[in-house]
């Protein structure tokens, strides 16, 4: 029986050069922590948040995510959500436009999503509060997944400042394999042994770290929260001094309490 002849697509081939089919892909979850005593308060920070990080600027992060690893946006989308959040997607390629036409403008309000040829870049924001001790965390979740010889580790430390944050959960991980002229294969590219190495010493000497890596499967896992607490910078509406003493340590003890269940992964009993 005489197969079907399949129908042309619109979307024109990328040519690939040096193939490699190792896939590098580092995963960010990203946590900011906030201390609002008042409804009002919670509110206003969460629409803080939701401004702050809306769709156009996380465009712009992960568009300058693509410039530092070497890639080209191939195709964006975007999309804020009521009543918060917000997600980009981006399909990116890597170091060539090869007969590509320019990516069309989308309207701000339309979802938006960039494609690398064998890759993408991707985040999504998680604004919440705690229903009663006036805790509120805003997370961000942040994959960057390419193949070829380009890394996103590049960007490790671009994502990290860029975000503020107060605990960082990363993975990183090779999968596949690719040939040398020999036909040998090849499990990894380049040299890792920490996603520690990867970063600056300023972030360094800011965070406390843990890693969990396995590595004869090139699975990488490193934790990080802040090493000092200025109460300062948590609480939302109001200062320290305004607080009286005992109820400025009250606080003080939730925001190190959620804090540390974050960074740990579990309830802890106070």
């Amino acid at each position: 029986m005489a197969k079907a002849k399949p129908k042309p697509t619109n979307n024109p081939r990328l040519k690939l050069l040096g193939f490699n089919n190792l896939t590098k892909s580092l995963s960010f979850n990203i946590y900011d922590i906030c201390y609002a005593r008042s409804k009002q308060h919670q509110q206003e920070y969460i629409e803080y948040i939701d401004e702050a990080y809306n769709a156009e600027r996380l465009t712009a992060i992960l568009t300058e995510v693509a410039r530092i690893i070497g890639a080209n946006i191939l195709n964006v989308a975007r999309q804020d959500y009521d009543p918060q959040g917000a997600s980009v997607t981006m399909l990116i390629s890597e170091g060539h436009h090869d007969g590509l036409p320019t990516p069309k403008k989308k309207n701000d309000k339309e979802s938006v999503v960039a494609h690398l040829d064998k890759s993408h870049i991707t985040v999504h924001t998680y604004p919440e509060t705690h229903p009663d001790n006036g805790i509120s965390t805003f997370r961000a979740d942040i994959d960057v997944s390419t193949c070829g010889k380009i890394s996103p580790l590049k960007a490790l430390n671009y994502l990290i400042k860029s975000f503020e944050s107060d605990i960082v959960v990363m993975d990183y991980r090779v999968r596949g394999f690719t040939r040398n002229v020999r036909g040998m294969k090849h499990f990894i590219d380049h040299n890792v042994e920490s996603i520690q190495d990867f970063l600056s010493a300023d972030i360094k000497n800011r965070y406390q770290m843990i890693d969990v890596n396995v590595y004869q499967e090139f699975i990488f896992h490193t934790k990080m929260r802040l090493k000092e607490l200025d109460l300062d910078t948590y609480l939302f509406g109001e200062g320290v001094t305004e607080l009286p003493p005992r109820e400025a340590k009250k606080i003080r003890d939730n925001v190190n309490h959620e804090i540390s269940e974050i960074f740990y992964g579990m309830n802890i009993s106070r």
